[in-house]
């Protein structure tokens, strides 16, 4: 396993305000100095760790106390200073997420280091969570072998902060003899010499996320890597919280946006109040939405249609504001923010990628037709 010197502190994880300044503190200090080097490539997994070792990935899961709220402060803190992190603080939390509630023993055992940032791992979902949707295709196709496991063969782009040693949790179709769809089975990849990482075309932005895509050639997967057999009920279970969490990415973004148009208040505020958008309007919106996704996250595990619409639609909202508050913290810089160094052009960028990351907002709208219309009465 690919691992990074952190120690484990879990009892230091237990108070929500020393977590929150622990992880603020990395942010700003380190994370933020960084941003403009991970926008153009730098992997940071020095500092992923050190946000691993303040107890930025640990909050979420149960046996931390189920936070959600605390994990959505910490990724919107780290989304606030360098939008890919935030990303890949998702990725990992979600990973983290997969392990313990998939109950197996031998993902268990693996659980701590992950939530210490000790080793690190992703999420492949963006291909099964459309294709069990019948908007794509399944990519990955698996074969029962005789001792519980599967062999798993195929290709899957644009799958986020992995590299050779790290790990990732994906989903492959299991078909009949005659062809037709048996079921799904979800598992832990190990990214070991028999999965093969292909270079991905360079994107606008997201350059510093480990984004590779990934090619399996008759992949032994083992029962101690099995999450969730089927994975139709487990994926169910999860959704709200699957997509709860990346609204601390769109928060966060928002946030940063915010804090680039008041740094240019005391010089351009007289001519700034004519532009629409201003920052006490985007500040209360943002204010509002977190109260929203806040009240959703203490019951994150809801499967009720009501709530898996209202969890969406905040999700898709936090992407609209993201879009808006960018846009609108480079007009209120000017030049300034223009210049390929700065961070409302870098935001801007930012942004788009949370409105198109699965889900997107197209599909969250998707999604939300769906569910709308299974809850009218016939």
């Amino acid at each position: 396993m690919n691992s990074v010197a952190a120690p484990l502190l879990s009892s230091a994880w237990n108070d929500d305000a020393q977590v929150l300044g622990e992880v603020r503190q990395v942010a700003r200090e380190q994370l933020a100095p960084a941003a403009s080097r991970i926008d153009q490539g730098y992997y940071p997994l020095d500092i992923m760790a050190r946000l691993g070792e303040a107890g930025a990935f640990a909050a979420h899961l149960d046996k931390h106390g189920t936070r959600f709220d605390l994990a959505l402060g910490s990724m919107h803190e780290i989304s606030r200073r360098c939008g890919s992190t935030g990303f890949m603080t998702w990725c990992h939390d979600v990973c983290g997420l997969y392990m313990e509630q998939s109950g197996n023993p031998a993902l268990l055992a693996r659980l701590d280091d992950h939530a210490a940032g000790k080793t690190f791992g992703g999420t492949a979902l963006s291909n099964p969570m459309k294709a069990m949707t019948g908007i794509e295709a399944m990519a990955l196709k698996a074969v029962p072998v005789a001792n519980g496991g599967y062999r798993v063969s195929g290709t899957l782009p644009w799958v986020s902060h992995i590299q050779r040693g790290h790990y990732c949790g994906l989903i492959a179709a299991v078909d009949k003899a005659d062809g037709s769809r048996s079921h799904e089975v979800m598992f832990l990849l190990d990214l070991d010499e028999r999965v093969r990482l292909g270079k991905c075309p360079e994107f606008s932005g997201m350059e510093g996320t480990s984004t590779w895509s990934i090619h399996l050639d008759d992949y032994h997967v083992t029962p101690e890597q099995i999450i969730a057999d089927p994975v139709r009920p487990f994926i169910q279970r999860i959704r709200g919280a699957f997509v709860m969490l990346q609204a601390g990415m769109a928060t966060g973004v928002t946030q940063g946006a915010i804090d680039s148009i008041h740094e240019v208040e005391p010089s351009l505020g007289h001519v700034n109040q004519y532009l629409h958008h201003r920052p006490d309007e985007l500040q209360a919106e943002l204010d509002e939405l977190q109260d929203r996704v806040l009240t959703l996250a203490q019951t994150p595990y809801e499967t009720d249609k009501a709530f898996l619409i209202d969890v969406m639609d905040a999700r898709a909202q936090g992407a609209e504001l993201a879009l808006k508050a960018t846009q609108s913290a480079l007009l209120h810089q000017g030049a300034r923010g223009y210049l390929m160094s700065a961070a409302p052009q870098r935001r801007i960028r930012e942004a788009h990628f949370v409105a198109i990351v699965t889900p997107a907002i197209k599909h969250l709208r998707w999604e939300m037709a769906k569910l709308m219309k299974e809850e009218m009465p016939s």
